[in-house]
């Protein structure tokens, strides 16, 4: 039967009366719109192919070891709080939350340490006895920055659809402000000018990585996630990461949305005018529909369910965009507790900084000399690991698919021993009871695009109106949440991408 099998009701019919809208996936951005689209006073049915909620942000148990597999860094809980509200309750009414302080540890070549401090006064002392005192007054004039960046562009950039690029003349006083303050420079030259401790040029500027793109080549616009994580703090969920999905989706289930787990969509269903008028799953029911909402990444979206569409530019495979670099992420469940000097993040950074990037993003080989990330969740998480035992998460960036010729089946056992060596010489446990490797082609298994789990980068010709959207006008009711949309990537960027997918849910039902 064709995918695009056309029942339902003909063009012009769209107020959905009887008919709910689908979400398709119960990661955080089909959470968040889910949350949404039920304040709007609509029945909702999220579909999930898993047996519980988290999407990426999943959960692995082995050996009496829990590990949070997918983001591990939580800021901008007002965006979780949103959502909450959305569906009758706060974030701190179902979520335990532990401030992180510091929020990272920074470990540099050199064998010192800056720790990244919650709070302006707390930081701008760790500064003045780290680096000195010119370097703590400009982190007073690098904080005002940051909230004026942010002023100026979370409301009007970033919370915010698009129908065009024209549309990013609406807010000519704020695109002027972002103008005025430097956004539209380059971030690692920002920072730079601003600090004379290289140190912390790495520690200000490695948030790019989030944005798929070296420091010294991303926009100053996105020292918004050093915003983010610097000034408005990094915060940990009692139970952990996965307690976030949970409860967002305990409260939408208690405000009435429907949750089927366990089921797999396998088309949609349109009408004859090419609307969409529901979802079939993978066991032949048929859910009619108002709407739907797609999260998977959008080049799995449009092959197994818009395959007779041609996807926007960006989504055709790897060579219609540039896709971040991957990662390789280790968990480790070791005997032995952490040492004493451990926070719950911590980033020991190489000492090669731009040729690193070199090494990701144009030569396609690891990084020569890697930074990388320590995550311990059994620091905050009692659940996390047996008595004397610590969980490790263990991240470096690698190629992606697209531009890497890595041949991960020799590197993945050599990967893992240099691993191991390094967290020896860092002195954390090592005494490996059980690990679960991930990297490249094992994410692009999950259904993510050149095997990276950080989607498009955010060049200029792929950030805000110039990103895949969040709509199908080919296939109209059909609208998309997820990193791989606007606004992009990151925990905060998809739960607003839930937000904005519903409000084009919105528009299209008025």
């Amino acid at each position: 039967m064709s995918p695009t099998h056309r029942t339902g009701p003909a063009r012009g019919d769209r107020s959905g009366r009887g008919r709910p809208v689908v979400v398709v996936g119960a990661g955080l951005a089909g959470l968040s719109a889910a949350c949404h689209l039920r304040a709007q006073g609509r029945e909702v049915v999220v579909v999930e192919r898993e047996d519980g909620p988290g999407g990426r942000n999943g959960v692995l148990v082995r050996d009496g070891f829990t590990f949070d597999t997918g983001p591990t860094v939580l800021t901008m809980v007002d965006l979780i709080d949103e959502a909450m509200r959305a569906v009758g309750t706060r974030v701190h009414d179902e979520l335990d939350l532990t401030l992180l302080d510091p929020a990272y540890r920074g470990r540099f070549a050199d064998g010192s340490t800056l720790h990244v401090r919650h709070g302006h006064e707390a930081m701008r002392a760790e500064i003045a006895a780290q680096s000195g005192s010119l370097d703590a007054a400009a982190f007073d004039e690098f904080v005002v920055w940051l909230r004026k960046l942010y002023i100026a562009e979370m409301p009007h950039f970033i919370d915010a659809n698009f129908d065009s690029p024209i549309d990013l003349l609406r807010s000519p006083r704020a695109a002027a402000e972002l103008l005025r303050l430097g956004g539209f420079g380059r971030l690692g030259p920002a920072i730079a000018r601003r600090f004379r401790d290289e140190r912390l040029h790495r520690l200000f500027s490695f948030q790019a990585m989030y944005a798929g793109l070296a420091p010294n080549d991303a926009l100053a616009i996105y020292a918004v996630i050093t915003y983010m994580d610097s000034i408005e703090g990094v915060w940990f969920p009692a139970g952990g990461m996965r307690a976030v999905p949970a409860a967002m989706a305990a409260a939408a289930e208690r405000a009435g949305v429907e949750f089927r787990y366990g089921q797999g969509v396998s088309r949609l269903t349109t009408a004859a005018s090419g609307e969409v008028t529901g979802v079939e799953l993978e066991g032949g029911e048929r859910i009619e529909a108002a709407s739907v909402v797609l999260t998977p990444d959008l080049p799995v979206a449009y092959e197994r369910l818009l395959p007779d569409l041609t996807p926007p530019r960006g989504v055709a495979g790897v060579r219609g965009g540039d896709y971040s670099p991957s990662a390789v992420v280790w968990h480790l469940g070791v005997r032995g507790e952490l040492p004493p000097q451990a926070a719950h993040h911590n980033i020991h950074f190489g000492a090669e900084w731009e040729g690193a990037f070199d090494d990701l993003l144009k030569r396609g080989t690891l990084m020569s000399d890697p930074s990388r990330l320590v995550t311990a969740h059994s620091l905050h998480d009692t659940e996390a690991a047996p008595d004397g035992c610590s969980t490790l998460y263990v991240l470096e960036p690698v190629p992606n698919l697209a531009v890497g010729r890595i041949d991960w089946a020799a590197e993945e056992p050599r990967m893992k021993e240099r691993l191991l060596g390094f967290l020896d010489a860092e002195g954390y446990p090592t005494d490996v009871v059980t690990d679960e490797f991930v990297g490249p082609v094992q994410w692009e298994a999950q259904g993510m695009a050149a095997g990276t789990p950080f989607a498009l980068a955010h060049t200029f010709a792929q950030t805000g109106p110039f990103r895949p959207p969040n709509v199908e006008k080919r296939r109209p009711g059909v609208f998309f949440a997820g990193s791989g949309t606007v606004p992009g990537v990151g925990v905060p960027m998809v739960l607003i991408s839930g937000k904005l997918a519903a409000a084009r849910v919105a528009a299209y039902d008025a």
